[in-house]
């Protein structure tokens, strides 16, 4: 039965013992839940996360950069000069056609309530989502 009761009171004094703090300035000298000693975040200490977290990001800008510099660089006084970009036709558009620009001499009109943008006789866009970029559909209104 001793051994017992000798457990239980070893199993029930673990927790509050964990918990409990010997100081001086403590009214009993016992103090419950220490406060932490650690500075979490501050970004001069080695083994903080944000000391860790900015020096990565510090490596990998440093590391991407240099070599994007010099890729592009490179590709520069090697590459040939860009081709002109494709003649505008003035034919029909198809419906459903997606352009991320909408051509030069564009009027926005309203039509039934619903806002389109006249760029050719005939021609209509609306503007429209895709993903998160802005986009125009040739559409019929």
């Amino acid at each position: 039965m001793t051994k017992t009761l000798k457990l239980l009171a070893l199993g029930a004094s673990l927790p509050v013992l964990m918990l409990v703090d010997l100081s001086p300035e403590a009214p009993l000298g016992v103090d419950f839940a220490p406060n932490a000693m650690a500075i979490v975040g501050a970004p001069l200490t080695p083994g903080s996360v944000a000391g860790v977290a900015r020096r990565s990001t510090r490596r990998v800008v440093a590391v991407s950069a240099t070599s994007a510099a010099a890729a592009s660089s490179a590709a520069a006084a090697s590459a040939p000069p860009p081709p002109p970009p494709p003649q505008q036709s003035t034919g029909p558009v198809p419906i459903g056609t997606v352009v991320s620009t909408l051509p030069a001499g564009c009027v926005a009109t309203a039509i039934n309530g619903i806002e389109y943008f006249n760029c050719a006789p005939g021609v209509y866009y609306r503007a429209a989502f895709q993903s998160n970029n802005l986009v125009y559909v040739a559409t019929q209104p």
